[in-house]
């Protein structure tokens, strides 16, 4: 058939990528949306979807769905970017949203991307004001491997070239689409809900703890004065992943809040996720629609998008959005946060009818070029636009996937956290196991417990969704951690019978060591305030007594902790001093004893080797000590020497260990041992640039998946845990938490360093 609309004539098939209905998320109905509305206005064009699972399983998609992500499986993204590029697709348009991508900060979808032939359309759900760096990283290899760059708010595409420096000629502003709906009396329909002769207020979405309808139950009261007639719709099912890590705890505590405030005859929950059409009927009934989110960092809204488009008069809070939108009388704004200037707008629209309704027509007239055929058109002229750029000035296709699996080798397994979660109860994590059950004989210990919580505060920052749990978890480890410190010396107790009995005072120097080490490096990775503030105090606290520590072990333990706490606040006086202190008593230990065949600071290669060069690495950086970081890199070189055979990685065995001079064993080789190597050669990646780290960290790595002595895998996928150690006949099948954390906090370490390796890569050749 041939195209009566010339400005597409060019384009065959559009991919778009996003997740997709039945996933219960505003990204999936936008896509989903999107998707029927340029099929719609197109209907030559093949349209169709690649969706993004956030669940192994994934759902029952419809036609429109041809292919589908693991979001958390970095071998799917390699995937889809053939599938693709087989199915000779003229235009990928990509819906980002940072949680919606594996990986840290989402960075998987650059692996997609890098590989595609064809422009890239992405449009962007969220634009951060304040990004941290990884969050800074992904967003500008985005912008380099995007052709052009929708934004659905003015602001956004103000923070794209005032943050991103991403060029102006790259964005184009579309408006969020809505659905062509008239404009009704909300009257009409209100008899269907129950409501008739009720004024309504309507708040609808997927609930999360960020959306502030508490500060709007706190209005009610003074509204129902004013207002008898009065009732609150909220509509919406709590979101998926917040259900699956904290249950309804946020509808629980506003439910509790209508009882408290004695509103219940006026305040009904519907928990639902409701279909288009039954959605347009809520928001057809409603008189006034409150978006009460609690802060301004939403760029975009597709409810207030919705609102605005069937007619609704609107009071808001000041949200980036919101305030662009509402602005010329569209709508009414009032603080966040304030109860009482929500209640007086409520009270003087709903007695103001001339006004609400002059209100409500400016928002559907405002509105009338956000409906789908409308916004179809505007990405379908956008698309034809790129595709004759590119046709112009064609981008050399320029691979960081190549680049990187020349390196590696490997395919990243998925994080999994079965394992972990199994082995934690409302104590701690137990520290042992037969085979993949916890043996509650042998108790808890801090050692265990501080690296779980640094395995969670690490997952919070680089897993792409909150459905982990992770923030609990990290809760009962810090809780742990917070009753394993005894005051009234300032050390850690270590080992805790199951019956919940410290069996000693004072742990041992190690433990306190790796009490700081995960404690300093969760200040740097935990975003929630409370568990912040805690291993901040916590820290702080512990720290004084390990300035007399004289194993190098805990010093080097207490260093790379000192080290990430420097990076939150590099300001710290104290811990600077007691960095500098302890990192000169490290390094004179080396000086004293190393040698040039024997480059070590003991006479014998024991157990955590690689946290010593580790160590001194990050001071020499942190202290700008050129001469520590000298040491450092030659004692890891030595290490690596003395640990590999045949490009395979050889733990220094346990049995026995590797005296100077003397046979070294062989077995049991443990799983902390690559454990530490591998974050010790990420770091001397990090530091150098040079690629032979990257490798070595590739090959210590591999020891976890079978490139050992016994060619036999010691990490188990289907639980998701780590046998605790190679033996001289076979694997020890148990599964115990040291071993498990080795291997967790080694594969998050890989899939930030693959992503950190992604992102400095060398620029694509812009489009002139």
């Amino acid at each position: 058939m041939t195209s009566t609309n010339k400005y597409y004539d060019d384009i065959k098939s559009v991919a778009v990528i996003g997740n997709y209905l039945p996933r219960q998320c505003g990204i999936a109905t936008f896509t989903m949306d999107l998707v029927e509305g340029l099929s719609a206005e197109a209907p030559d064009i093949n349209c169709w979807t690649v969706a993004m699972n956030d669940r192994p399983e994934g759902y029952h998609y419809p036609e429109k769905v041809r292919f589908e992500i693991n979001q958390n499986k970095l071998s799917d993204y390699s995937t889809a970017s053939q599938f693709i590029n087989i199915s000779q697709t003229d235009i990928v348009c990509v819906q980002h949203e940072y949680g919606l991508f594996g990986g840290p900060a989402g960075s998987h979808l650059l692996k997609l991307l890098a590989d595609l032939r064809m422009p890239v359309v992405t449009t962007l759900h969220t634009v951060l004001k304040d990004p941290a760096p990884e969050y800074r990283h992904v967003m500008c290899k985005l912008s380099e491997l995007s052709d052009k760059m929708v934004v659905m708010s003015r602001k956004a595409s103000e923070f794209l070239k005032d943050i991103y420096a991403v060029p102006e000629d790259k964005i184009a502003f579309i408006h969020h689409g809505i659905h062509d709906t008239p404009f009704i009396d909300p009257s009409f329909d209100k008899d269907k809900f129950g409501v008739e002769g009720k004024k309504v207020l309507l708040t609808f979405g997927l609930l999360s703890a960020n959306k502030g309808i508490e500060n709007v139950l706190r209005a009610l009261p003074a509204v129902i004065q004013k207002h008898p007639d009065v009732v609150y719709i909220i509509l919406g099912a709590t979101h998926p992943h917040v259900l699956k890590a904290d249950g309804d705890a946020y509808r629980i505590m506003l439910q509790q809040l209508v009882r408290e405030l004695d509103i219940g005859e006026q305040v009904i929950f519907q928990n639902r996720f409701v279909e288009l059409k039954e959605l347009c009927e809520f928001l057809g009934i409603a008189d006034i629609y409150l978006t009460p989110y609690p802060d301004e960092a939403q760029i975009t809204s597709g409810t207030l998008a919705y609102a605005m488009g069937t007619g609704k008069a609107v009071i808001s809070t000041p949200y980036w959005y919101a305030t662009e939108m509402l602005a010329e009388d569209r709508g009414r704004i009032v603080p966040f946060h304030n109860p009482d200037a929500m209640a007086a707008q409520i009270i003087d629209l709903l007695g103001n009818d001339v006004e609400r309704h002059a209100m409500r027509k400016k928002a559907y007239l405002f509105s009338r070029d956000a409906v789908w055929n409308e916004v179809s058109r505007k990405y379908l002229h956008l698309f034809s636009e790129v595709r004759q750029i590119r046709t112009r000035n064609p981008r050399p296709r320029h691979s960081y996937v190549e680049n990187i699996k020349a390196i590696t080798k490997f395919e990243l397994p998925e994080i999994k956290l079965d394992h972990l979660k199994a082995f934690t109860d409302d104590t701690g994590i137990l520290q042992h196991a037969n085979y993949t059950i916890p043996d509650r004989t042998h108790g808890y210990c801090t050692d265990d417990n501080a690296r779980a919580l640094l395995a969670a505060a690490m997952g919070q920052r680089y897993l792409p969704t909150n459905g982990w749990g992770l923030d609990a978890l990290s809760g009962h480890y810090l809780g742990f951690l917070l009753y394993a410190y005894n005051e009234k010396n300032g050390r850690f107790r270590n080992f805790m019978t199951y019956s919940r009995q410290w069996l000693e005072e004072i742990g041992s120097e190690d433990a306190h060591g790796r009490a700081l080490w995960c404690l300093g490096k969760a200040v740097a990775f935990l975003a929630n305030p409370g568990h912040l503030a805690m291993s901040t105090t916590l820290f702080n606290q512990a720290l004084p007594a390990a300035e007399r520590f004289q194993s190098p072990r805990a010093i080097a333990f207490c260093l790379v902790g000192m080290q990430a706490y420097l990076d939150k606040f590099s300001g710290d006086s104290e811990v600077r001093r007691i960095r500098r202190v302890l990192a000169n008593r490290l390094f004179d230990q080396f000086k004293s004893q190393a040698t040039d065949d024997w480059p070590w600071l003991e006479k014998a290669l024991n157990y955590a080797n690689g946290k010593l060069p580790h160590a001194l690495l990050l001071s020499g950086q942190g202290m700008q000590r050129s001469d520590m970081i000298d040491m450092g890199l030659k004692a890891l070189k030595w290490l690596l020497v003395v640990q590999t055979e045949d490009k395979h990685f050889v733990p220094i065995g346990s049995n026995g260990w590797y005296a100077q001079g003397g046979p070294r064993a062989r077995f049991d080789q443990q799983p902390v041992e690559a454990n530490a190597m591998v974050e010790v050669c990420v770091e001397a990646y990090n530091l150098t640039r040079d690629h032979m780290w990257f490798e070595n960290a590739a090959m210590c790595f591999n020891w976890f998946l079978g490139q050992n002595d016994l060619n036999m895998p010691l990490y188990d996928a289907k639980t998701g845990g780590c046998r605790d150690g190679l033996m001289a006949d076979g694997i020890n099948q148990n599964q115990g938490a040291e071993s498990s954390l080795a291997w967790l906090l080694s594969l998050m370490a890989l899939q930030k360093l693959y992503a950190d390796e992604i992102l400095n890569q060398p620029s694509s050749p812009k489009n002139q």
